[in-house]
């Protein structure tokens, strides 16, 4: 047994800041920063709570999918941080939602969270251990980014994004590949004031090297697509929309170019969100989905990079409604 997305929802905060807003506090401005990056704007939580986020994201989803939220048999969280250190988002999620009794637990693939809990949901499907499933992505990385580093203050921001799965045969191919290697993009744990501890206290805000990241990015990207194309018996040329991890517009520029498929396949929104880690992939396709772009039988292929470091790809075709 597979599954369908049966359902999409996504929730961002309200304030939105633009290139010229950062201008305001950081050495930058918005042809650096789009130039280098194709954001132009992001949203970055202020009055709202990502928990907050993520319920809303969830309960669209569920809208959308036409069922209660007392029919969902398992939820998984993706996200790096979110509003509790413990308890899990999902868990969190699963209590607003008056949820009981679901297994209820949180993954943390970085940016490729959105493909890796598939993949794991996917697995319940196959042992008929779920019928009816909730993927949430959440994160908050404007939390942990340094406001006074023009090179990674710029790139991030905040939201939500969920899916329900429901059984089906969406599930074409998928692969998941790791390189332990924490240095190109991390962020350390805080510290807590243990009288026994030796270490430095940590700075927390997220470190990258943007050369080694894009390298990663632009060869693990097009090698896994190449992998579940070849699963799924596709060619690029087979497959409607690419919808890939939103980190810069470069990276998916070259993507596109090593694949030799036109712009119109590669649907972007990272001008309007910047990077959302995990959420941006289910983002952008509940956008689609919400916009009729996507129809029953449009063939996807998602593809994912992120801290770790992780890649992944799936190619999925849609059999949910078009809202």
């Amino acid at each position: 047994m597979n599954f369908k997305i049966a359902g999409t929802g996504s929730a961002t905060p309200q304030l939105a800041v633009s290139n010229a807003d950062l201008a305001r506090f950081v050495e930058t401005d918005d042809e650096w920063v789009t130039s280098r990056t194709g954001i132009s704007t992001r949203h970055v939580l202020s009055t709202e709570t990502l928990t907050e986020l993520a319920v809303s994201a969830a309960r669209r989803a569920l809208a959308a999918a036409g069922l209660a939220a007392g029919e969902l048999d398992l939820i998984i969280g993706a996200t790096t941080k979110h509003d509790y250190q413990v308890p899990s988002l999902a868990c969190v999620v699963q209590g607003e939602l008056g949820v009981a009794g679901a297994p209820a637990f949180d993954v943390n693939f970085g940016c490729t969270g959105f493909i890796g809990a598939l993949d794991v949901a996917s697995q319940y499907f196959a042992t008929g251990r779920a019928s009816a499933a909730l993927i949430i992505c959440a994160e908050a990385l404007t939390r942990y980014v340094d406001w006074t580093d023009r090179a990674t203050c710029v790139l991030f921001g905040d939201g939500a994004a969920a899916v329900v799965l429901t059984p089906g045969d969406s599930l074409r191919a998928v692969c998941l590949h790791a390189q332990g290697n924490p240095a190109p993009l991390h962020a350390l744990a805080p510290s807590g004031n243990s009288p026994y501890d030796q270490h430095p206290a940590q700075h927390p805000c997220i470190e990258m090297n943007g050369r080694e990241v894009f390298k990663f990015a632009v060869t693990n990207m097009c090698n896994d697509l190449a992998d579940v194309l070849a699963q799924a018996k596709l060619r690029p040329a087979d497959i409607d929309y690419f919808l890939v991890h939103q980190a810069n517009k470069r990276i998916i520029e070259a993507a596109r170019e090593r694949l030799a498929q036109p712009a119109e396949k590669f649907p972007t929104n990272i001008e309007r969100y910047g990077n959302t880690s995990a959420v941006s992939v289910p983002l952008l396709l509940d956008e689609l989905v919400r916009a009729g772009t996507i129809t029953p039988g449009s063939l996807l292929a998602c593809a994912a990079f992120g801290a770790g470091l992780i890649s992944g790809a799936m190619v999925l075709k849609w059999e949910g409604q078009t809202l």
